[in-house]
């Protein structure tokens, strides 16, 4: 992808994301799992791909952990997950959570 402007190459999206910065609220994250006892459903599953800062991953026991200091706050994970009730999902207090950065 070239910058239309003078035919430079754009950054790549790592490289955009890295430029952001986040306020983390030691012990209030804004997003919680709530764990079913059958399991972890589909949905949930699917955030760890579909996440675009990738805040979700598998743990060793095969369950969807969040790493909610790196969330851009887009709102995908609540779509996603929005009828299994397994997320909840608020925006961080005030002075808490992502400062985008542009340029």
């Amino acid at each position: 992808m070239t910058d239309k402007t003078n035919g430079s190459k754009s950054p790549r999206m790592e490289e955009r994301l890295y430029q952001n910065r986040y306020q983390v609220d030691e012990g209030r994250p804004h997003v919680k799992i709530n764990h079913q006892p059958g399991g972890d459903s589909e949905e949930l599953k699917a955030l760890t791909k579909i996440c675009p800062a990738g805040c979700y991953s598998i743990n060793e026991q095969g369950q969807v952990e969040v790493a909610a200091d790196g969330c851009m706050e887009c709102g995908t994970c609540r779509i996603v997950c929005q009828a299994t009730g397994e997320l909840e999902w608020s925006y961080p207090r005030g002075g808490y959570g992502i400062l985008f950065k542009f340029g």
